[in-house]
């Protein structure tokens, strides 16, 4: 059993999509950590805003297990693969970290996931895991946060689809 750390975000009818999504991991999944949904600009193209959330959720599946099961839930969540990288989408899911592990180099699963870098990822990972640390430069989410140039890249928490992904995991009580 390994303990992943996810980033979840959509720009398209998000509120819906995180929901469906979050209560599909919870259903597999059991017992999930989930932070507050933020909001941010997209980031590498004009778009409308993302709604970003992280989860924590313990697996029985391998890291490349797993990120191909997160793949087939963005599929099933109307996810369109094949176009620009940088775009609008349902759904998107990524493992930020997995355990300890480092993998770099293999296909497309690199964990722990670059996208540390940005507050997106960061501030929703500080919220639920502020105590893990970074497998590479052993940092804390909370220390990495709080080194963070916040106002470089602003977050707003969207009470609305906070409240609905809320709403979502009970729903499946």
């Amino acid at each position: 059993m390994g303990r992943a750390w996810l980033s979840l975000g959509s720009n398209i009818d998000a509120e819906r999509w995180l929901g469906l999504a979050v209560a599909e991991l919870r259903a597999r999944f059991g017992a999930l950590a989930v932070s507050p949904v933020y909001r941010s600009a997209a980031v590498g193209f004009d778009g409308p805003d993302f709604l970003n959330l992280a989860i924590g959720l313990d697996s029985d599946l391998g890291p490349e297990e797993l990120n191909d099961w997160l793949h087939a839930l963005e599929d099933r969540h109307g996810r369109v693969r094949g176009g620009e990288r940088f775009a609008s989408r349902t759904l998107d899911v990524d493992i930020v970290l997995y355990d300890d592990l480092v993998l770099s180099g293999e296909g497309h699963l690199q964990i722990p996931r670059g996208e540390l870098r940005h507050a997106f990822v960061l501030k929703p990972m500080a919220d639920i895991a502020p105590d893990v640390r970074h497998p590479v430069n052993g940092k804390t989410m909370a220390e990495l946060w709080a080194a963070f140039p916040a106002a470089s890249e602003p977050l707003a928490v969207d009470e609305a689809c906070s409240l609905s992904v809320g709403a979502a995991m009970a729903a499946r009580d």
